[in-house]
């Protein structure tokens, strides 16, 4: 007799491999914490087989887990290049996606050309610009989708990944250790500037600004000349530059999480839905390598 999976259940599973935590998987699938645990629940059953074990870092997958894995992600692309294909070959016309400047060369790239490809009459037109403003720009309709950067934590929107905030300096620089800090920030809207100088103000060490209001070649420049320090994502550091570490006597950051934006209307362009899809692939196609 023949027997369905529910590929609703798979993308639980493998949301919940790769974020290795229940909260963080119920956050980026809309879920509540108890559904999700649930739905892991019913696939153990289903397969009589123990899918993931808890230790002090979060959980784990299981030998039947790791069997798993591989073989949902594969079910999981094929349900979804069947759906691009049956719902989206005539997408046409222009998508305004917004994104941080300093996400543009890492995880966007395989993302866009992918897209591309699959629908050429498709114009991206990117809008860069910190987090609090392709907030605003989202809701007043300027752009059709958003990447943003945001505290770790509940959120409105989908969740592609979480990493850690982290100093960044010269490699071999002495700038850390100056007083008052010198910090190099993008501009007076930068998503991180908050966290930053919360975590200097709450271990009492005193900063200033080497500017509020540069660019991030700008602010790129004042690190490797050693002028200023800087947090970044850890995955958009450049190779030339230092993350400073435990050593460096600079207080610890919290992680942010990369979130995945749709316009609440349900007008929105269809091809916003499938550049979603595409950016998710990628997220989690990183996620994984790394």
């Amino acid at each position: 007799m023949a027997r369905n999976i529910d590929t609703g259940l798979l993308r639980t599973f493998v949301t919940t491999a790769d974020m290795t935590s229940m909260t963080a998987a119920a956050n980026a699938l809309h879920l509540t914490q108890g559904a999700v645990s649930q739905q892991i629940r019913r696939l153990e059953e289903m397969f009589d087989s123990v899918l993931f074990t808890r230790d002090r870092r979060g959980l784990r997958l299981t030998n039947d887990g790791e069997r798993l894995l591989g073989r949902a992600r594969q079910l999981l692309s094929l349900n979804d290049d069947i759906w691009t294909a049956m719902t989206t070959s005539d997408i046409t016309g222009e998508i305004r996606l917004g994104v941080p400047y300093d996400l543009v060369g890492t995880y966007l790239p395989p993302a866009l050309k992918a897209f591309a490809h699959s629908h050429p009459q498709v114009n991206i037109t990117l809008v860069c610009a910190a987090s609090p403003e392709l907030t605003a720009a989202l809701a007043a309709g300027a752009i059709d989708l958003a990447v943003l950067e945001e505290p770790a934590g509940p959120s409105s929107g989908e969740c592609l990944a979480v990493e850690r905030l982290v100093w960044v300096g010269c490699q071999g620089g002495s700038t850390y250790l100056k007083r008052p800090l010198p910090v190099s920030v993008i501009s007076d809207t930068c998503a991180f500037r908050p966290a930053i100088f919360a975590a200097l103000r709450q271990h009492g060490v005193e900063w200033r600004t080497v500017f509020d209001n540069g660019n991030i070649d700008a602010t790129i420049a004042t690190v490797r000349m050693d002028l200023a320090v800087t947090a970044w994502l850890a995955s958009t550091v450049p190779a030339d530059l230092a993350v400073l570490g435990v050593d460096s006597a600079l207080p610890a950051l919290p992680p942010f999480a990369i979130n995945l934006y749709l316009p609440a209307s349900s007008g929105a362009h269809r091809g916003a839905s499938e550049l979603a899809q595409h950016l998710r692939k990628a997220f989690a196609r990183s996620q994984r390598v790394r």
